[in-house]
């Protein structure tokens, strides 16, 4: 396996305080899909792994990262993810509401628009890493798990 991953990722108490149970147990979680695998390589970085602290720093969320040798924070404004997070957020709170109740077809109509809005939001934050730090498909759809958790109160 690569040694450029992550095998440790923290929020930052003072910025990131703690949410609901129900929030908080969303972000733990997505830090464990996170961890369980991904590809994380910071640009400049020779080899890893790496631990991540993220914050939230005047409206930016900050990654700091650190690996052997390699210690970099990156500030990302949020505003160009807004949307796609609140998009996010709105179809799986329809999706929890359809599961209640709805006949097969609906759920799956409703779950394919999830995962395309999963799919949109993860591209975009892979896009507004670029420069910074080069993740796979599957490891931006985790931290845009993530990242769509902190939004959340």
């Amino acid at each position: 396996m690569s040694g450029h991953r992550l095998v440790s990722v923290d929020l930052d108490p003072v910025t990131l305080p703690p949410a609901s149970a129900e929030i908080e147990h969303e972000r733990r979680v997505a830090i464990f899909d996170l961890l369980e695998k991904n590809s994380f390589q910071p640009v400049g970085a020779s080899e890893g792994p790496y631990r991540l602290t993220l914050s939230l720093v005047d409206g930016r969320l900050v990654l700091d990262v650190t690996g052997p040798d390699f210690s970099r924070a990156h500030g990302l404004s949020l505003t160009p993810l807004k949307k796609a997070v609140k998009d996010y957020i709105d179809i799986c709170d329809s999706y929890y509401e359809v599961l209640r109740g709805a006949d097969a077809g609906k759920i799956e109509a409703v779950d394919m628009g999830r995962r395309g809005l999963h799919n949109d939001g993860a591209e975009l934050l892979k896009s507004r890493l670029e420069g910074k730090i080069v993740v796979d498909h599957e490891t931006a759809r985790r931290l845009f798990t993530l990242v769509t958790a902190l939004y959340r109160r």
